[in-house]
């Protein structure tokens, strides 16, 4: 049979056996696929043989040649599973046999490939529909549902098998069970049109009469033969909350701003012999820089740039206070050092430690063309000269407001200001500004700004300043607000 086999054109690897013990072995051990059995062996049968095999659950070509079987017993063989039989003296059928069992085992094994494959993808499909959090339904063109998912009963109250079997405007309110339908009368007379809504928004009713904003999917498929349409629904009861809480922000967000620009200066004051301006522009609604411009005893001007630590509605209050404190104050004290000092010892006991304010005050005298200044923690300012050099740089007198309620914050020495000089003084914000790449636009290209504008207007040049660094950011969301004071001396 080997031989015949070979001559057949087959590369033939085989091995002989003669019981069950060395069959079971012989298919556990290698890869096999065909068996060609006698049907009477001393210890052995094909009968036998065959029953080996069906244990295994391996699926191989089992052909029996034998020379003294009758066609009966090789008929009921053939129904115990056996392939093929041939006669030992008709052997020029072998190859061909062969060749057509081995052709059908691979058929056989393409279709188990083929169920085992439709069965995995059932399975994955069943889960996605079990596991998915949004209400899943099957139904007809006429509305009929005919299968529901689990998470029917999360979004309408109602079992998977309450549901089914029932029309889609049973999740309906009344007025509204005609909405989706529409679509449906729509696509039954559109022939070969496909229906697709994607993410629509209506309502829903759920079994205890409750009516919930729900989003709706539909498309089309064709099912055993048969039009159907598939539909996600999604509960956006939260996503609702969460748009009207969003909103309801943005409208106190919205208030708080336009409170907060009141409290900003809206120009400049008068002041003899200085041109002043300044602007702010914060990062979000409500920001947390500060500026202002303080009537003080004696016709002095004093000049205010502050920083509260944060963003938003918080930090915008504490401004706000502060502003008050500073205010009442400037109206009864000259030394800037002590009017920094009072309004410390009680913001500390308001502000708590997760909070501080920056704060520079300065004190213009157009008398004497005097300038005295105390810097709680505030980024340092500059005095520069009519040819733009740095004449003074205006450092920290005193740690941040609110820190320490002990804490005592003495002025700096008076620097007397002269025809062209000019006081810079700004937030963080400014020279923390960042490009795409990463880069920060500097003190050197704040510096540069300025000296470059300095013979235009003082409010003027604060502009052309806010716009440089907006334009080194690329224009991109501001991250922290952007302040500054110019005073140039005349």
């Amino acid at each position: 049979m080997v031989s015949l086999l070979r001559k057949g054109g087959y590369e033939v690897t085989f091995e002989r056996i003669e019981n069950a013990e060395a069959m079971q072995t012989a298919l556990k051990a290698g890869t096999w696929q065909l068996i060609l059995a006698d049907y009477n062996l001393p210890s052995f049968n094909a009968p036998a043989a065959l029953e080996v095999l069906k244990q295994s659950g391996l699926d191989l070509p089992f052909i029996i040649v034998s020379g003294g079987i009758g066609e009966d017993i090789a008929v009921a063989c053939m129904k115990a599973g056996a392939h093929d039989y041939l006669m030992k003296g008709n052997l020029h059928r072998l190859a061909p046999a062969v060749e057509r069992e081995l052709r059908e085992a691979a058929n056989r094994a393409s279709q188990r490939d083929a169920k085992q494959a439709v069965i995995e993808s059932e399975l994955r499909y069943r889960l996605l529909w079990e596991t998915c959090p949004d209400a899943v339904i099957l139904i007809d063109i006429v509305g009929k549902i005919h299968f529901a998912n689990p998470a029917v009963h999360e979004v309408f109250g109602y079992s998977a098998d309450e549901i089914t079997g029932q029309y889609l405007s049973k999740l309906m309110p009344g007025q509204l069970c005609r909405g989706p339908l529409a679509a449906f009368d729509k696509y039954l007379h559109a022939g070969a049109v496909s229906l697709r809504l994607r993410a629509v928004e209506t309502t829903g009713l759920r079994r205890d009469g409750a009516e919930i904003p729900i989003e709706v999917s539909f498309s089309d498929m064709v099912l055993q033969g048969e039009r159907r349409v598939v539909g996600f629904i999604r509960d956006i009861t939260e996503r609702k909350r969460a748009e009207r809480e969003l909103r309801e922000n943005q409208e106190q967000f919205q208030v708080a701003r336009d409170i907060q620009q009141r409290l900003f200066p809206k120009s400049a004051p008068a002041c003899s012999g200085f041109d002043i301006g300044g602007s702010t522009f914060p990062a979000e609604a409500t920001g947390g820089d500060y500026f202002d411009y303080l009537p003080m005893v004696h016709e002095r001007l004093g000049v205010v740039v502050g920083d509260v630590t944060g963003h938003g509605v918080g930090p915008a209050l504490l401004m706000a206070e502060t502003r008050a404190y500073l205010r009442v104050l400037a109206g009864r004290r000259e030394d800037v050092g002590e009017i920094l000092t009072r309004a410390n010892s009680i913001l500390a006991e308001d502000v708590g430690s997760e909070r501080f304010v920056t704060l520079f005050l300065g004190r213009l005298d157009p008398k004497t063309r005097g300038f005295v200044y105390a810097s709680a923690g505030h980024p340092a300012g500059y005095v520069l000269n009519a040819e733009g050099d740095i004449k003074a740089t205006l450092k920290r007198t005193g740690i941040p407001l609110g820190m320490r309620a002990n804490t005592q914050y003495v002025a700096a020495p008076e620097i007397i200001l002269s025809s062209g000089d000019l006081v810079l003084l700004l937030t963080d914000g400014i020279e923390e500004a960042s490009a795409p790449d990463g880069a920060l636009f500097g003190l050197a290209r704040i510096l540069d700004t300025v000296r470059s504008n300095r013979l235009k207007p003082a409010q003027q040049i604060v502009q052309t300043l806010y716009e440089t660094v907006r334009t080194f950011a690329n224009n991109a969301p501001q991250v922290d607000d952007i302040t500054a004071i110019v005073v140039k001396v005349s």
